[in-house]
């Protein structure tokens, strides 16, 4: 069987980069909050008072860099993007699971914002390995809520979407540089996050679930992860959707982590090669069934603030 060629080309699906634009800085109440995409599974939520960010992975070596040496956090590239997206301080840095593509800068993240490093023991383990103090490490348990600033967070056990290429977990302090192996899945999350203003988010970093884990949890929105959803069967999409989108009631979702992260954030994204993803048959299928579920399907801008909960009512 010959691979196909190239790449999905994202052209045919700009009318679905249409998030609604958030309001001004400085906007009251609920209208204040806003969601940034900022690559993969990255993402800022931000109040203008109080924010939070999943993953952090700003550092995005290219491949022969992963496939051939040992990894460490890019200063520069992290330093850029925090400036270019405008965050100074955070309350919280939570990565979705902690495979190099989301956890490889997480600590770093915290450490120059402020912010506590929130996961699992692997997640507290890349925190250990690059010196941050106790205080600013939280294991969570699973399914209790937390509070940072005005968001309530729930981290609820998932899966990762299958093939996990790096299982297990971290159980010793990770200290760069680490072979990419080294920042095995550790601990995958649904993150389920409530802000004061009563807006709702499911934040799912990766195409994985467990059965029944979201039943009875509701979100307005739902940031969905796209990655390597468009090798599985059909039937495994459907299930996906059934146990994250249609469990939490979402009547709005964006897709994550469909995104070339080889290729650095300040030039312009492109889809993943088909040899590893396949965001047209992704697309195709979600389209049908967020049709027929009456919700609406979009692609996240980069770099752009933006309003998810706008025109729901």
């Amino acid at each position: 069987m010959r691979l196909k060629r190239g790449r999905p080309d994202l052209g045919r699906y700009a009318d679905r980069f249409d998030v609604p634009a958030a309001a001004p800085a400085g906007a009251a109440g609920g209208d204040a909050l806003s969601v940034t995409f900022l690559g993969v599974a990255t993402l800022l939520l931000d109040d203008g008072e109080s924010a939070i960010l999943t993953d952090g992975f700003f550092s995005r070596p290219s491949l022969p860099t992963v496939a051939l040496r040992r990894l460490s956090p890019d200063l520069a590239r992290i330093d850029a993007s925090l400036a270019r997206a405008g965050i100074e301080r955070l309350d919280a840095v939570l990565p979705v699971h902690t495979h190099y593509d989301h956890a490889q800068d997480s600590a770093v993240v915290a450490e120059r914002t402020g912010a506590v490093l929130v996961g699992g023991t692997s997640a507290a383990n890349i925190g250990r390995g690059h010196g941050l103090p106790e205080e600013r490490l939280r294991v969570a348990a699973p399914g209790e809520p937390m509070t940072y600033g005005a968001f309530t967070l729930t981290l609820v056990e998932s899966h990762h979407c299958p093939p996990d290429r790096m299982p297990g977990t971290i159980d010793e302090p990770l200290v760069p540089p680490a072979k990419a192996a080294a920042y095995r899945c550790g601990e995958a999350w649904s993150i389920l996050v409530e802000h004061t203003s009563g807006r709702t988010a499911l934040l799912q970093g990766s195409a994985g679930y467990l059965p029944g884990a979201l039943s009875g949890r509701r979100a307005d929105v739902a940031y969905l992860g796209a990655g390597q959803l468009g090798v599985q069967s059909q039937e495994y999409v459907r299930t996906y959707w059934a146990e994250t989108v249609r469990a939490v009631g979402a009547r709005r979702v964006v897709l994550t982590h469909w995104d070339d992260f080889f290729r650095p954030l300040d030039r312009p994204l492109r889809a993943l090669p088909y040899a590893v993803d396949d965001l047209d048959v992704t697309v195709r299928v979600l389209a049908d069934l967020a049709r027929a579920d009456g919700v609406s399907l979009h692609f996240p801008t980069v770099w752009r603030r933006e309003d998810p909960w706008s025109g729901l009512g």
